[in-house]
Formats: C-alpha cells, structure tokens, sequence
C-alpha cells in the first residue's frame, strides 16, 4: 500500500483540516518507477495555520537561554548520528543515489549542526566603555522571529539542514517547505528533533508546491527567507520575497568550470573530473560539468576521462556495489537526455553517449548512463544550460588566460576549479576568477560548515551566503545600545554606601 507523508506543525504530524485543498503529489522509487508514496500539497490555510504556531511558538523560544538551544541542539546531534543509516535509507528510496553518498550527505548536514551547538561564542556582541564620560555602547544580535527554508530534491537532508540549525540555535522558529520529490528524510528530521526536546512549533515541515511557496513568500509573519534551486526560480523567490519585506538568501544554478593546465597531474586530474562530474548522477550544483583542457593535453585528458568514466557501476543505490544510481524523475531523465541526443548537430563531439541506458532487472527506473562531450561550443545548449545530470562538457583553450575569460564568460559564479603544479598560477587564478568558491586541486570547493557557503552573479541572489558566519547574521538582526548611568557616589545625600566623594 502505498504510504502518504504529511505535514509536521506543532510538534506533530499534521494531516489537514476540512478547509484544505486535499491535493497530493506522487513520490517515486527512482530505480523502480514505482509511485511508493503519495504527499499531502498544503494550502494557503495549512501556510496560515503553521505560520501562526510558529509565531506563538517564537514567543517563549526567541526568548529562551542559549543553554537551553543548545542543550536541545546537541541532543538533536546525537540522535542525528545515530539515525544516519535510517535517514540514508529514505534518501535513497526517493531520491536513488546510492547508500554511501547519502550517508556523505548526511554527514555534511551534521557540520552545521555541529556549528550551530557552538552558537554561543558566534552571537557574543561587542561593548565599547567610556566612550563618553560613563556612556558605554554595546551591539548585540536579536533573531528574526518565523523564517522558512525551501530547499530542493538533490540534498533532502543536507541543504535543509544548512539552514534550520542556525536558525533555531538563533533563537528563531523555522518552518522548512522541502521538495516534493523526496519529502521522507525531513519527516525524519522533525521526530528527531521532538525526541532531542526541541518544543512544538519551532521547527515546522510544510509539503507543497508552488501554492505553498507563493503563501509563504507573501505571508506578513514570515520574516526571512533561504532558498536553494535554479537561476529562474531563485530570482523569483528573492524579486517576490523582497517586494514583500523579507530578507532572503536564494542560492541558484550554475555552470561550474574545472581549468586543467599543461602542467597538472593529468590522472589526478581525470578522476577529479569523474567524481565531480557523476557523482550523485550529476544531480549537486557543485558538479563539475565543463572542463577547460588549456594547451595540448586535451586529447589525453579526455581518453583519460573516457576510460575512468567507462567502468563506473550504475545500478539501485540500495546495491552496495553500486556506484551512481538513477536520476530523480523519468521526465528529469529525459531532458538530460535531449542535451546528448542533441549536442553532435550544434557542434559536440560525441565521446561517450549515455542515453538509452537501462538495468537487468530494474528497466522501469530512471536511468541514464554516462555521458562525455568534446570539443564543445560555448553556443551549444550542452555548454549554456545547467543540465544537472550526468553529462560532461569538454572546451578547449590556447591558454590560460583564454580559459579564464572563458570561465568569466559564463552568467553563473557558483564553483570552480583549477589543476596545476604551479603555485603561482593557482594563486593568479583564485583572485582572477569570478566565482564565489574556488578549488585548488579541488574538483569540489564545498565549504566546511565554519566558512560560508555561496556564488557570485546568477549563482546567488540576495547578499548573504549560507551557513557559516553570514548564516548567523543571516538569521539575526543586529541592535546597538547606548547607555549611561549615574555615578552612585553623585546621588543624594543621606545613606552612605561607602563610596569617596573624590572627584
């Protein structure tokens, strides 16, 4: 029987009330095709109600000691670790990657929670005495109040919790809309956090679509925003969110670059740009998915791609000898597809075709094999758009500064890379390249949880990056405070509380 996911508001699942739409969405087993799961779409009227405990609930929690959030917080870590295989197992039943990348997922998520039970010395404010005569002045950082997270299909558990930890651990409530797609693990999440004693209300799960993201954009209480997707839907969310009074952070797509010069460790190179390329089917936005070959290595670069890439295991991401499993959706897995089917008519070479991949045993699930293109046009739709699967582009470049103004060319700044032995050019390049995070040898520069999370042009909209310091000012609103008081030695005369009149 297929099972049905609801919301969690006020500590508790949450199946709708009769003013609701009754709408529901189908989620998938990625390596079968099976439906295994219906999820319940909120309504405006579910936003409303949620919004309103969580309100009430930012009275007593916004308030409440430091001790407190992190007593609860490190609690959470816990049992966060503990349920790591569970919380693996739901990503990969509605998802598809395979068990070990979703426990690398979960893994990553607990770097921020980590950060969050350390949030004491991150909301320490600044005083300045004496800045006048026994006038001292004094900053501080208050939470926000309600502020909600929608987050994508591809980290069910990570990129959430790259947003809900701080925020709580700042004293706000959080209402988290993830995707429809694989609703489980963040189910997974709320009864942990009720079991660490996290009171009903702070952390609130609201499934949806665009009904529910539109409510929660325009609703007067819900004071922030964060938001990780594509370009398009990441400027409607910061354009829609900001004209209505909200602080937003909306991270977006990208196009991340891997520049590989003459002089770099080519092996080291080609299995950097596999891994980085197909892991996770291609599905991160720290994928790497075009490699500049600069100078005469390219042809050896790309055989050596090719052969690495040739011998990659793809099957359930239940099978442990799996190495990358099957895309999200058959229509994802299609347009994937439309890219390599139609790269060698606008000028790709074709070195690996993935399309019309299938498993024994498994031929309804949503599979694509790998796929590698060559001598690739920056015209070509292979090279503009993000394809989000496992497909990668190969350009080629005389030189590095072409393979620069290439890189700068492109309208996403997300990540990127560059493989060389030479110093100083890896040093020229990290000040040269307009993106928010760079690698050095590197094929993914995801940053640890202490150092924040971001891109530069359409990779990012909003001014803050996420997690990390700019997660804490993110999540909070900075107030100063200047104060002066008497002298008790000036007050009138009569008791004396031991202080010289001397001055």
């Amino acid at each position: 029987m297929t099972k049905t996911v609801h919301h969690w508001i006020g500590g508790k699942t949450f199946e709708g009330t009769a003013g609701t739409s009754g709408r529901f969405g189908s989620v998938t087993d990625p390596a079968t095709g099976e439906v295994t799961t219906r999820v319940a779409f909120a309504a405006a009227e579910e936003v409303d109600q949620a919004v309103a405990i969580a309100r009430a609930a930012y009275t007593t929690w916004g308030t409440s000691s430091l001790a407190q959030r992190t007593t609860v917080l490190f609690k959470f870590r816990a049992l966060l670790d503990a349920n790591r295989d569970a919380i693996a197992e739901l990503i990969t039943a509605e998802h598809g990657k395979v068990h070990s990348d979703a426990l690398g997922e979960v893994a990553r998520g607990l770097e921020i929670v980590d950060l969050a039970c350390g949030i004491t010395t991150q909301l320490k404010g600044e005083l300045s005495t004496q800045v006048s005569s026994r006038v001292d002045v004094a900053s501080i950082r208050q939470p926000l109040g309600v502020v909600a997270g929608i987050t994508p299909f591809n980290f069910p558990a990570m990129v959430p919790m790259w947003m809900f930890p701080l925020a709580i651990a700042c004293g706000n409530t959080f209402i988290l809309k993830p995707s429809e797609k694989d609703p489980s693990a963040s189910m997974k999440i709320a009864e942990l956090l009720a079991e660490a004693g996290l009171p009903a209300g702070v952390f609130t799960v609201l499934h949806g679509d665009k009904v529910a993201v539109d409510a929660l954009l325009a609703h007067p209480d819900v004071a922030a925003i964060s938001f990780v997707g594509s370009t398009p839907i990441a400027r409607h969310i910061h354009t829609t969110a900001s004209a209505n009074g909200k602080r937003v952070q909306a991270l977006g797509g990208a196009k991340n670059h891997m520049l590989v010069l003459p002089d770099a460790d080519l092996d080291a190179a080609a299995d950097a740009a596999v891994s980085a390329a197909y892991g996770s089917a291609g599905e991160r936005c720290m994928a790497i998915s075009a490699v500049v070959a600069v100078g005469a290595i390219g042809d050896e670069l790309v055989e050596k791609i090719r052969e690495r890439a040739e011998k990659i295991k793809i099957g359930p991401g239940n099978d442990p000898t799996s190495e990358m499993g099957p895309l999200i959706t058959a229509a994802h897995r299609d347009k994937v597809a439309s890219y390599v089917k139609g790269a060698a008519a606008q000028g790709c070479e074709v070195v690996l075709d993935g399309t019309g991949y299938t498993v024994d045993g498994f031929e309804d699930g949503h599979w694509i094999g790998l796929s590698l293109l060559d001598h690739v046009p920056t015209t070509s739709d292979a090279y503009r758009d993000e394809i989000f699967g496992p497909v990668l582009c190969v350009l080629r470049a005389e030189t590095y500064e072409e393979g620069l103004a290439l890189i700068n060319a492109s309208p996403f700044g997300n990540g990127t890379a560059i493989f060389t032995r030479d110093g100083g050019a890896a040093r020229r390049f990290q000040l040269e390249v307009e993106a928010g995070m760079v690698g050095v040898n590197v094929p993914i520069p995801v940053p640890v949880g202490y150092h924040s999370f971001g891109g530069w042009k359409d990779s990012l909209f909003g001014d803050h990056h996420i997690y990390g310091n700019d997660g804490t000012h993110f999540y909070t609103r900075g107030k100063v405070v200047t104060t002066r008081w008497p002298d008790p030695a000036d007050g009138p005369s009569g008791v004396d509380l031991g202080f010289p009149r001397n001055h």
